[in-house]
């Protein structure tokens, strides 16, 4: 009863919101909609969505969706995905630190996952070209040739092809086309940035089409690692400088950038029957790790560098298994590929077929330190050496039933392959008992998935969907522990060869019912349901925490009511949506594994909490006169738990707030000078807020840490020539260069005494030149 009141509330909400929206537009009659081809404002723009299976205007849609197409992208100098989540609305992404290589964790209405390890499975559902994207590594992706990102807020237990609980962001390509044409860009700026992009479209012959697009970025870190011994001659550590540290004592400047990406694109489309686009895509990067600093210690503050540099040493001592100290490599590298085929085989008028299949395959290597500090001594660091490949198939069939039902189902089937091998030097946890291990894990994952939509239209203006899917899913990582000479290991010998395995399935649904007032007004009600797969515990300390420590899948139910409107001749479009989420089972860590049969210390999750989620979101695109475009968004996060096992302890409770932020607001204002002969000047500026976000406990039952709230502003001019196919952009980001943290690693606290921090980037300043031809 309690969940259909909180979907009666939102839908009270959301029709008085309709009727008042009503009422001001029919106050306002002079304010008719205009035609997509009579007005090219920002606000009146269309962009075309596909989140439904079929293609739609984003205002049609009676779903959460952030849409950016390819201009307004460029407008705000956003070239990789973690930088959209600053406008899209109770979305965070954030590219993990060293300990988690590259790697981007996710979380959409406070429902998400920032573990990279294979055994978990991301809460956001990421894919570029409809094909998805089965793990957090490697998804940094850079917004190379794209036509549109579309940002899906609330589960998408229905809609993907493989579910997604917090959300979906899906990543848009340019298609070859029937002309040909292409651009170039170069950029400089900063700590010796330099990037470069480039595109071209090719017609091969009559509906054969092809398109190559590539990138290259390359910049200086901007946090110093310093040899600590080399700038503390004398210190009370005895910590001597290492050979080759130089006059600066600088061994290398962390936050780089070294980033090369190629796609290629052959399109069939020799009819409107036919369409049929294979795509293959290569990423490289080599790059030193994330900029990250020490920002608290259990009173050894000198270890303490300072904002923008560490005395992290990736050092480690001899002791134990290693007859001399030795270095973990302090970059990141990763190589990764894909190919996919695309095709659509329309049937007659009113069926078609689409397949999508796809293969993926990635290699990541990086280092860690742990502690971040110089103190060898304490033996904190690991080396990582991450395989992956990925299989998957997608079928819908799409029909039209009359002039009133469209109809899809469809299947989706996966097969994914890790091989995680580790080398971990964690002597802290056991000072003196030389705890060190080498990991080869080989992780298995299978997932099938049959769903269907049905979309009818019973009478004008009134649209109702319903879709159901069904999941079974198979997980099994099989844990290898050796000493580094390849014996069995002294302390994790019991977990050698021991399997653990998850086997669930699942059915979802979705309901949602939409009606147009008028041609600028659409109100609508949903109600769905999502879950993010379960899995094994991933760094059992024994063999009774791997066998015993699967668990299954957590849930949402998710209510929703929003109103989407176009008004004053299309110059406003403001859309607005409010939610209630309830959330189950979700998988936490647990403080003590007794339950499991376990009393070593406790690496495990399971199914452990219940709570609820409840928001708001606010998006307005806005063009009051000519050239001149705003765009705004504001959204609340709320929430609190309702259960906690007690297994977790005292690190959560029920006191403690289930998602932040809680506030999120953007803006973004450019205005478009004509100057007649010279072209055009365009000034633009974003500015975007994050509220206070908690960072969780440093111990149990201590005080809640919380990274403080920050605003980032970005500035840019451009001038285009009056064609419009040349451009230079003078950009700064960081405007009032602010100072955050928006992410820390304090895992081994308890034991070095460190905390290390991501540290975001400062300003910056660039110039780019574009030309299109």
């Amino acid at each position: 009863m309690a969940k259909l009141s909180g979907m009666t509330a939102l839908a009270r909400v959301g029709l008085a919101a309709g009727a008042s929206m009503i009422a001001m537009s029919l106050a306002t009659p002079a304010f008719a909609q205009a035609s997509d081809d009579e007005n090219t404002s920002e606000a009146g723009r269309e962009i075309v969505v596909t989140a439904q299976f079929r293609e739609q205007k984003l205002q049609d849609t009676p779903l959460s969706i952030t849409a950016v197409d390819a201009g307004l992208l460029e407008s705000r100098n956003q070239t990789d995905l973690s930088q959209v989540a600053r406008q899209a609305p109770n979305v965070t992404l954030n590219a993990m630190g060293g300990a988690y290589g590259s790697s981007l964790g996710a979380s959409i209405r406070g429902v998400g996952q920032f573990d990279f390890n294979p055994a978990y499975e991301p809460g956001v559902g990421m894919y570029v070209d409809d094909v998805y994207y089965a793990t957090l590594t490697g998804g940094i992706f850079d917004l190379l040739d794209l036509e549109r990102v579309e940002v899906l807020r609330g589960p998408q237990g229905t809609l993907t092809g493989r579910n997604a609980i917090g959300g979906a962001i899906k990543l848009f390509s340019k298609k070859p086309s029937d002309e040909n044409s292409g651009s170039i860009q170069g950029t400089y700026g900063e700590r010796q940035r330099v990037e470069l992009r480039a595109s071209a479209n090719f017609v091969l012959a009559d509906g054969l089409y092809a398109r190559m697009s590539g990138v290259y970025k390359r910049q200086n870190g901007y946090v110093k690692q310093v040899d600590y011994g080399c700038a503390n001659p004398g210190n009370p550590d005895g910590i001597t400088g290492f050979p080759g540290s130089g006059s600066d004592c600088v061994m290398a400047d962390l936050g780089e950038v070294n980033y090369a990406g190629l796609r290629g694109a052959l399109r069939f489309n020799p009819s409107d029957a036919i369409d049929f686009t294979v795509t293959a895509d290569y990423t490289r990067e080599d790059r030193n790790n994330a900029a990250e600093v020490v920002t608290q210690t259990n009173g050894l503050n000198r270890v303490i560098c300072g904002r923008f540099c560490t005395y992290a040493s990736f050092y480690l001592p001899a002791g134990g298994q290693v007859g001399q100290g030795y270095f973990m490599p302090n970059t990141t590298k990763f190589d990764g590929w894909g190919i996919s085929a695309n095709g659509t085989i329309k049937l007659s008028d009113t069926i078609n077929i689409q397949s999508i299949t796809a293969y993926r395959d990635y290699r990541q290597i990086w280092g860690t330190d742990d502690d971040f500090g110089p103190i060898a001594s304490k033996g904190a660091g690991g080396y990582n050496d991450l395989k992956f490949w990925f299989f998957s198939q997608e079928l819908r069939f799409n029909a039209q039933l009359g002039d009133n039902v469209d109809l899809t189902v469809g299947g989706f089937m996966s097969d994914q392959r890790s091989l995680y091998y580790t080398r971990q030097d964690i002597r802290y946890i056991a000072p003196g008992l030389n705890f060190q291990f080498a990991g080869n894990d080989p992780v298995n994952a299978d997932s099938k998935a049959g769903f269907g939509t049905i979309i009818a239209r019973p009478m004008e203006g009134l649209t109702l969907t319903a879709g159901v899917r069904y999941t079974d899913e198979h997980k099994d990582y099989t844990f290898v522990r050796k000493n580094y000479n390849g014996t069995v290991s002294t302390f994790l010998g019991a977990l050698d060869g021991v399997k653990a395995t998850y086997d669930g399935s699942r059915w979802d649904w979705r309901v949602s019912a939409d009606y147009r007032f008028s041609p600028q007004i659409l109100a609508y009600v949903t109600v769905g349901t999502g879950f993010k797969g379960g899995g094994v515990t991933a760094r059992p300390f024994d063999a009774a925490q791997a066998l015993n420590g699967s668990f299954g899948p957590e849930t949402v139910t998710a209510y929703e009511a929003g109103i989407k409107t176009d008004l004053f001749d299309r110059r406003l479009r403001m859309n607005i949506s409010g939610f209630i989420n309830d959330y189950k089972a979700v998988q936490l860590p647990l403080i003590s594994c007794a339950s499991l049969g376990s009393n070593a210390p406790c690496g495990a999750r399971q199914n452990a909490g219940d709570g609820k989620i409840k928001g708001f979101e606010v998006e307005v695109t806005a063009s009051p006169v000519e050239g001149f475009d705003i765009d705004a968004s504001l959204s609340h996060l709320a929430g609190n738990w309702s259960k906690i096992d007690p297994r977790v302890g005292n690190a959560i409770l029920l006191t403690d707030p289930i998602v932040t932020p809680g506030w999120k607001w953007s803006i973004g204002a450019q205005y478009k000078a004509d100057l007649g002969t010279y072209g055009s000047i365009t000034p633009r500026f974003d500015a975007a807020y994050t509220g206070k976000t908690s960072a969780g406990r440093i111990a149990a039952g201590g005080v809640i840490d919380f990274f403080p709230a920050y605003t980032l502003a970005n500035a840019r001019l451009t001038w285009r020539n009056p064609d419009e196919d040349l451009s230079i952009a003078l950009e700064v980001q960081n405007v009032f260069n602010k100072y955050y943290t928006p992410a820390r690693f304090a895992a081994v606290y308890a034991f070095s005494g460190t905390i290390y921090s991501q540290v975001g980037r400062p300003r910056e300043w660039a110039i780019t030149v574009k030309k299109q031809f």
